[in-house]
Formats: structure tokens, C-alpha cells, sequence
């Protein structure tokens, strides 16, 4: 038995040394994780799977954190020295910027300009150029060779004007032939040289072998330059000469980020009239859905927005197409010659439409707003993506600073649906808590948990957070009357006590309103319209008036939806022109339901939408928006 355990140890340790040798010989780079990033998007960014980054970082696929290095695979072409940089990589690669590195030093290791670099990372500036950060090398361009051909024809007006060009040319090969004569039947050396305005005497001494023989049908002469041509030559090469010394001797200048990007900074240019586009599954020949007045809502919302900008001085032209359901394709619209006019779209809804707007839009340069999708691996590597509903892991992060921003030193009691599985909030926030240290206990959400074994768990010393572990109303129906009873149970005493919850409470106001202001409830959202307020009333009667009809409760409201999305980039691409990404954040935009925080997921790849705030039901009935980033 010993000698096979032995044998069964020295094998796994055999394989685990393979692997970890492996690992260690396979080019890669560095990459240091930020708040939201997961290995799903980490791997979407850099075209590799989360088994190759798992296989090079044991212990990742369980949990990785913020600050944390994670290595990943160099998948693009590369050189064999690429981390020694003691050769020069031709394809396009990633690279980690070390201590001490500039923008200038790169130019240099990988044989490009400032500006290659630069269009290949559209988010980099000197602001953000630091030690850490990961930016695309492209590929470098093999030079041109230039095609050779001769001349049957000479062209005497066109040689004779050649001087500026000559003058550009490396001058230190320099040559006595201005070009090369084909000698045709019944030419000879006086037309010739007259032909090219030289003497008989000048064209033969640049032929010597015409003062042995007579000319020959089809073989080439050389044509030279006159004198003062010869002697203007000799002095351009003296002179490059004089300046290849001064250049030489002359101390080296090395440009610093800051130069660097201010000189590379291109001037933007205003936008007269936007032109716009709407790819959207309108469907208008079929039988209404529900899906379908969802999809109406939005554009009339649209509408809505574009009345709002004419009326003060915004131009848009705008075009509206129908998409169709999922399994058609949007190549017929995108291929109109109208749309490579456009300086922004708005849509499309279906994954395969977006991939084809997505590949349109990285070709043109147009900007992609993608409304609904939360999952849109291309906003990874398409810098022209606007990505409005926030991914999970990143929305799900902001959640998590935000809860620990609003409450600094709480006791959260989990109320555990037998039913229902934890979601990814859920796992997340007990982690957080967790690694805060920060005490937390799991109650199940029935009639077993009572008033008395709640109170039992609450904690004088800390703000005391009751959470339900699902966003279904089932659960909370049963819970809210057990969490009345504790509030009110403990209202002459010390306790601090609020209920936290999830976006879907605001359709659940007209069944528990009064209990949330009883409770001191919250939660998290990016869209929230508080039909109390003057512009929220304002909107519902414009749109009552403009269609004679309702917008739905739903959540979102999709009117209101397609009003702040069209609203917020018209008037963002009518104020900044071409300069709108590098000044999005700088839009001031109080939205009637939607929040708007743009950040790049990297330096090669679009925007996100980071917006997270909290709603806030306060004991005084107060209804509160609370937004952090104000």
C-alpha cells in the first residue's frame, strides 16, 4: 500500500511540476484587476478563455480581487524575447507598462509612432499612462515596396518639373541620369538631346560608348542632368551633409507623456446637425406584444427627446428602421449608403444584431448606443460601444461601495428563501462582509423566523440592515408584517434599523408603501423616476397630451428610457461635436429615470454605464434619491 502511494505521490507531483514549468515558460503579461472585473470579462477583453487564465492563476476561478495581479496568456503574435524586448514584436500584442517606462520608450522598444500607439488605445492619455496599466501594441506595418517599371514614353514635362521631388530624395545616392531614354527607329543624338533640352556633347559624355558607335534601336540611353542642375545637387548634398553632422553631434531630446499627447490631441470639430439612427424590433406588421409596445414606448419616447433638443437649437436628422425579430439580419440596413452618415446609433436589441452593429460600427467609427442588453462582449474591444445597462459584475460591485459608503458599520440579517438559491448580489455582499469582517447572520424567510428571533440577533452597536436573499414579492409578502412587529417592538429602544432591497421594490409601492416608510427601507437601482417630482409630471402629461395614452408601469418605464438615452447623447454629441468621448463625463443631465456614468473598460475598448444610486423610503415619509456622485 505505501509503495503505491508513493508512486500515485511522485506522479501527481511529476504533473503538477509539468504544469507549473508550463506556465512559467508561457509568454504573458500583467494584469491588475479593477473594481467589477470578473474572469468572464477579463477574458473577453484580452481574446482569451477563463480556463487559459485559471491554468496561470491557481485559485482564480474561486476568487479574484481588486488590486490583484493576474497573469495572462500572450495570445497575439509576438516575438520570442518579447518580455526581454530584446527583439521587436511584428503583430499585434498586449503590454504591461513597467516602472520607468514613457510612451516615448515604447515607441522605441516596438518600432512604432506615438500615434499608432495612441489610435490602437483611443482611452490612453498622459493622465492614465501609469505603471500597471495594459495597452494594445498593434501590429507593425511592413513597408512598402515600391513597384519598378520603365518607361517606354519619356515624358519631358513631366521630368523637367521633377526638381522638388529630387529634392526630397536621399540625396547621398546621388546619380548623373535625370532619367532613362528607350531609342526608337529614326531618332537620333540631336533629337534626342534637344528632346530633353541638353547639348549633343552633354548626352554623350553621359553615354561613352556613342562616341565608338552609332545609336541602336532599342537600347536605353542615360539622360543627364545639365550643368546647373548637377551643380544645384552637389550643393543640396553638401548641405544634408552639414545638417546629418549637426544631428549627430547634437544632444537627443527625449519628448515626455505630456508632449507626447498634447501634440498627438486633435482639434474636435463641431457637429452642425447630428445625424442619427434607430435600429429597433418595431415589428409594426405583426400582431402587438408585449415586447412590441415596449419597443413603440421607447421611440416615443425618442421622439420626445428630439422635441425637446429643437426646441432649443439642436439640429438632428434622424432615421428609423425596423429590425425585425432575432432571427433576421440588420446587414441590409447597416449596408444603406445613408448610415456610414451617421454620427451616432441608437440600438439595435437582439445579441446577433448588435454583433453586426458592433462590426459596422468598429469599421466606421460610428457610436454604438446599446440600450438593453446587459451582456455585450464587444464593448471590450470596440471603442465606439456605449454599453447603458451595466454589466452584473460591474453593477453588482458599485452596489457593494456604495452599501459600505451609505452603511459604514452595519449588522445585515439574511433572510434565506428555502426556495430560491442565492443570486450573484448575494454571494458577493457575504464575501465583502466577510473580508470586512463585519458580523452577518442568515434567518429563513417563513413564519418559523419570528418577531422574537429577530430581536435576538439585532445589534445596539451597529445600524442593523434586514436583507431578503430574493427580489421576489412572495417572500417579502410574508416577511413584512414580522418586520413591522421588530420596528415598532423596538422603536423606544436603541436600535437602528433599515431594510435593504432590490430594484424590483418600486413596482412593489402600491402593495407596501407604508410599510417601507415604517421600515426605513432602501434600494439600489440605475433607474428610478419619482412621479412626484415637477419634471416626472411634466413628462407623463407631454406624453398623455402628444398620444392620447398612459406610458406603462413598468420597470423601467421605457418612454421615459428612450427620452433620457436619446436626450443625454444628442445633447452630449451637440455640445462636445467629435470631442464626445474624452468629455461624456462632463454632461450635466439630471435624468427623469435613468442614471449615466461613462467609463471606459480599458484603453482599447468602449463604455460602461457605472451608475449606481440609492432610493430611500425615511420613517419621516421622505422620498429620497440618493446619488453618490453628486
Amino acid at each position: 500500500m505505501n509503495r503505491l502511494f508513493r508512486r500515485i505521490l511522485t506522479i501527481l507531483i511529476l504533473a503538477t511540476s509539468t504544469q507549473w514549468a508550463m506556465a512559467q515558460s508561457e509568454s504573458y503579461f500583467l494584469h491588475t484587476v479593477t473594481k467589477g472585473q470578473g474572469l468572464y470579462s477579463i477574458s473577453r477583453m484580452y481574446g482569451v478563455t477563463e480556463a487559459d487564465i485559471i491554468r496561470l492563476n491557481p485559485g482564480s476561478e474561486t476568487v479574484i480581487k481588486v488590486g490583484e495581479q493576474l497573469r495572462i496568456p500572450q495570445t497575439k503574435q509576438e516575438s520570442t524575447h518579447a518580455d526581454t524586448h530584446q527583439e521587436q514584436s511584428s503583430g499585434e500584442r498586449f503590454h504591461t507598462i513597467k516602472v520607468g517606462e514613457t510612451l516615448y520608450r515604447l515607441t522605441v522598444i516596438y518600432g512604432l509612432t506615438a500615434r499608432e500607439i495612441c489610435n490602437a488605445n483611443p482611452g490612453l492619455s498622459a493622465e492614465n499612462f501609469k505603471v500597471g496599466q495594459v495597452v494594445v501594441i498593434p501590429a507593425k506595418k511592413e513597408p512598402q515596396q515600391p513597384t519598378q517599371s520603365i518607361a517606354t514614353e519619356p515624358n519631358p514635362i513631366a521630368t523637367q518639373n521633377a526638381s522638388t521631388t529630387e529634392e526630397l530624395a536621399d540625396l547621398e545616392e546621388i546619380s548623373n541620369c535625370r532619367t532613362e531614354h528607350l531609342v526608337k527607329r529614326r531618332e537620333n543624338i540631336y533629337r534626342i538631346s534637344r528632346t530633353y533640352g541638353i547639348t549633343e556633347l552633354e548626352l554623350v559624355e553621359a553615354n561613352p560608348e556613342l562616341r565608338k558607335r552609332k545609336l541602336k534601336v532599342g537600347e536605353i540611353l542615360c539622360i543627364p542632368y545639365t550643368k546647373a542642375e548637377q551643380e544645384k545637387r552637389q550643393a543640396a548634398l553638401e548641405e544634408q551633409q552639414q545638417n546629418k553632422k549637426k544631428e549627430e553631434t547634437a544632444p537627443i531630446v527625449v519628448p515626455t507623456d505630456e508632449d507626447l499627447f498634447a501634440e498627438l490631441r486633435t482639434i474636435p470639430e463641431d457637429i452642425e446637425q447630428i445625424k442619427a439612427a434607430i435600429i429597433l424590433p418595431l415589428m409594426l406588421d405583426d400582431s402587438i406584444s408585449s415586447d412590441q409596445m415596449k419597443m413603440v414606448e421607447f421611440y416615443e419616447g425618442v421622439l420626445l427627446a428630439l422635441d425637446s433638443l429643437k426646441k432649443q437649437g439642436v439640429s438632428i436628422d434622424l432615421h428609423v428602421y425596423d429590425s425585425g425579430d432575432k432571427n433576421t439580419s440588420i446587414r441590409p440596413i447597416l449596408a444603406k449608403p445613408e448610415m456610414r452618415e451617421m454620427n451616432l446609433i441608437i440600438g439595435p436589441v437582439h445579441d446577433s444584431h448588435i454583433d453586426e452593429a458592433s462590426a459596422f460600427a468598429d469599421t466606421t467609427g460610428i457610436r454604438l448606443i446599446v440600450p438593453f442588453a446587459r451582456q455585450v462582449d464587444a464593448v471590450f474591444t470596440n471603442p465606439y460601444i456605449y454599453q447603458v445597462n451595466t454589466p452584473q459584475s460591474y453593477f453588482y460591485s458599485e452596489v457593494y461601495e456604495r452599501f459600505f459608503t451609505k452603511f459604514p458599520c452595519p449588522k445585515v440579517i439574511f433572510f434565506d428563501d428555502p426556495e430560491e438559491e442565492d443570486d450573484d448580489l448575494i454571494d458577493g455582499l457575504k464575501r465583502e462582509l466577510t473580508y470586512r469582517d463585519i458580523p452577518h447572520t442568515v434567518l429563513m424567510a417563513d413564519t418559523a423566523t419570528n418577531k422574537d428571533t429577530i430581536l435576538a440577533h439585532l445589534d445596539t452597536e451597529r445600524h442593523n440592515i434586514l436583507m431578503m436573499t430574493s427580489e421576489k414579492s412572495g417572500s417579502l409578502n410574508n416577511m413584512m408584517p414580522i418586520f413591522q412587529l421588530v420596528v415598532r417592538d423596538t422603536a423606544s429602544a436603541k436600535y437602528d434599523i433599515s431594510l435593504f432591497g432590490y430594484p424590483q421594490y418600486q413596482v412593489y409601492t402600491n402593495n407596501h408603501l407604508a410599510s417601507f416608510y415604517e421600515i426605513d427601507t432602501y434600494f439600489y437601482t440605475s433607474f428610478y423616476t419619482n412621479n412626484l417630482l415637477p419634471a416626472s409630471k411634466a413628462f407623463h402629461q407631454k406624453y398623455r397630451r402628444t398620444y392620447s395614452k398612459e406610458i406603462a408601469n413598468r420597470y423601467p418605464k421605457y418612454a421615459i428610457l428612450g427620452f433620457d438615452i436619446a436626450y443625454y447623447f444628442l445633447k452630449a454629441m451637440h455640445l462636445y461635436g467629435t470631442d464626445m468621448d474624452n468629455r461624456i463625463h462632463e454632461m450635466d443631465y439630471t435624468p427623469l429615470q435613468t442614471g449615466f456614468k461613462f467609463e471606459r473598460v480599458n484603453h482599447w475598448g468602449g463604455f460602461i454605464n457605472r451608475k449606481v444610486f440609492f432610493v430611500h423610503f425615511s420613517r419621516d415619509y421622505q422620498l429620497q434619491t440618493i446619488d453618490f456622485d453628486r
